[in-house]
């Protein structure tokens, strides 16, 4: 039996703790507000995996206030924990767990206020991620943006941080805005905002241009948040002065749950009547699109902040390619490629952070030389994260781009293949870069171009530590340790893969949703993520990743031709980073740009 009260607890704990700290947190020791909020995550983790073990062949359905459908239809708010959906809630708690004990020497004279954000933005994504009804998706999705525009403007004092978070605020208020505007359309067809009904009431229709234009604005909003090119610009310039604990928050889970959304809304909402072929075509060319010009991007950052920045906006890209092909491997390399990558991206942030306190800049020119005899453990776990990146076997981010290869393969999209490999590769290489300049001196330091070298900045902490303390240092491993069990535990990967089989089986999802209750699903055997295949694009792809770090250290050694090339490479590469002027309404013109792009794709 499900206990119908557990996913509730989910959103309401966390609400409920930092509405408390919110107002109490002036009187409180600044230890206790600590312990209270790393409670709160952890019990969130607890929680969600407890969900996790009981949703294997069951889904958990919980009408909010006992608010049941009548005749098929309901005002009520309604909760659908599948296991996929409990799985990335639980992700989101053990990365708020991770920043929160990485924050324990953060922020002293802010009564409370960052742990009570940070729990608030937990309820949020655990929402978002629980949600059957389209509307409180929304109103979720609102909540975790309106908190996120306060983390990304929390040194408020600086001007770049107020910049970097009115830049969010409006891109992704507008994101927004179409979002809610799709939601009026199908409602004004259906009657309808509950997914499952929503479903039930487009199924056998064909895919007339309103809800088509319904489709193209609903994922509009959370593919602003899930940062695909061209509504991505917002997101580097907010990584660049957050904080770097809510940089973790941001790249390991907020812009997954964006490619969550789409996967979920189309799956269960649209997969019956808007042909398969239309949402695969958008998204194999806009997910190549987004792989690519995020690994050039972060190939040409200095600013470290920056850099993992555009890594992640090019991973996004490969989750939509394992997304686009539509079927349980795809998607199954997804949930694995995401749960590996919040592991390892989260803990290489966690570094960079340490290296602000330490040296109050991220710029790899003015890091260069720091030396790994300062930080040996920091320059081992930074160099296992570049390789991670790069797709090295064990780590989950190897498991899951190796599914996405399969898959892609079985559909005869061999040159997606082609694509994940290069992302990898173009970001893989770029971390290792980073730390070759920075922890072992090796080559000059980096271009003093203007554009390219970051201002100075004040250290995120009270003050320069004297040592690492091990509540940085801690949490940075862990990470790493978990990306790598998601590659390396087969138990995890099968439970993933079978979370896969169970998340594109819309006629379990309905049943589930619409009898209130949990319905049986057959078991799925997953399929074996260690392949020959899957070894050897691993092996290409990390070894690009070392050549293009070395031969980016190594710029007076690399054979004339070599050199020739890059310097014809220079203008158009220098072209694409001017795109990215950090001018709002520049932003806005190009969302309204993606829009256009995504509709024609979908429509055509």
């Amino acid at each position: 039996m499900l206990p119908v009260t557990l996913p509730p607890m989910l959103v309401a704990v966390p609400l409920a703790s930092g509405s408390v700290l919110a107002g109490l947190g002036r009187w409180l020791p600044r230890r206790a507000v600590d312990l209270t909020a790393i409670g709160t995550a952890l019990a969130s983790v607890a929680m969600s995996g407890w969900l996790f073990a009981l949703t294997g062949r069951v889904a958990a359905v919980t009408w909010v206030g006992g608010w049941i459908p009548r005749h098929g239809r309901s005002v009520g708010i309604v909760l659908v924990v599948d296991r996929l959906g409990a799985g990335l809630a639980g992700l989101v708690a053990v990365l708020v767990t991770a920043a929160l004990v990485y924050s324990w020497h953060y922020f002293d004279d802010v009564e409370a206020m960052f742990q009570a954000l940070v729990l608030f933005f937990l309820a949020g994504l655990t929402g978002f991620a629980i949600t059957g009804d389209l509307f409180d998706m929304f109103v979720f999705f609102e909540l975790m943006g309106a908190v996120a525009y306060a983390l990304t403007g929390y040194k408020v004092e600086e001007p770049q941080s107020l910049q970097g978070a009115l830049n969010f605020g409006v891109i992704n208020s507008l994101g927004a805005y179409c979002s809610l505007t799709g939601i009026t359309l199908l409602y004004a067809r259906t009657g309808q905002l509950g997914l499952a009904q929503l479903g039930r009431e487009l199924a056998g229709h064909p895919a007339d241009p309103l809800v088509v234009a319904a489709f193209v604005l609903v994922c509009t909003g959370f593919l602003v948040k899930a940062a695909m090119v061209p509504f991505h610009f917002w997101l580097a310039d907010a990584h660049a002065v957050a904080p770097t604990p809510v940089c973790v928050l941001f790249s390991g889970v907020m812009v997954e749950l964006g490619v969550y959304a789409v996967a979920r809304v189309y799956w269960v909402v649209f997969s019956a009547t808007l042909p398969a072929g239309a949402f695969r075509r958008a998204f194999l060319v806009l997910g190549s699109l987004t792989a690519l010009a995020g690994a050039v991007m972060c190939l040409v950052q200095h600013h470290i902040k920056r850099l993992l920045a555009y890594s992640t906006i090019s991973h996004v890209g490969v989750f939509l390619l394992g997304l686009a092909v539509l079927d349980p491997d795809g998607l199954a390399g997804t949930a694995t490629y995401v749960a590996g990558h919040a592991g390892v991206k989260g803990a290489l942030f966690l570094g960079t952070g340490i290296l602000l306190n330490r040296y109050e800049t991220v710029d790899e020119a003015e890091l260069h030389g720091v030396g790994w005899r300062r930080h040996p453990a920091l320059a081992v776990m930074w160099t296992a994260g570049g390789l991670a990146l790069a797709g090295l076997p064990p780590f989950g981010t190897f498991a899951g781009k190796s599914l996405i290869e399969h898959a892609l393969n079985g559909e005869r999209f061999g040159w997606g293949v082609a694509v994940c490999v290069l992302a990898s590769a173009l970001t893989g290489g770029a971390v290792l870069r980073v730390g070759l300049r920075v922890f072992w001196g090796v080559g000059r330091p980096a271009s003093a171009d203007a554009e390219l070298v970051a201002a100075r900045e004040e250290p995120e902490t009270t003050g320069r530590l004297l040592g690492t303390p091990v509540t940085m240092l801690a949490p940075m491993l862990a990470l790493l340790v978990g990306a790598l069990l998601v590659g390396a535990l087969g138990p995890v990967h099968q439970a993933l893969t079978a979370a896969a089989g169970q998340f594109v089986d819309r006629v379990f999802y309905l049943r589930a949703a619409l009898g209130g209750a949990g319905a049986a699903h057959p078991h799925r055997v997953p399929v074996v993520g260690w392949t020959g295949e899957g070894l050897a694009a691993a092996a290409v792809s990390v070894g690009l990743a070392a050549l293009v770090a070395l031969a980016a250290v190594a710029v007076d050694r690399v054979p004339r031709p070599v050199a020739t090339a890059a310097r014809r490479l220079h203008p158009p590469m220098l072209a694409l980073r001017r795109l990215h002027s950090g001018h709002v309404g520049d932003y806005v013109a190009w969302l309204a740009t993606g829009v256009a792009l995504l509709a024609g794709l979908t429509g055509l």
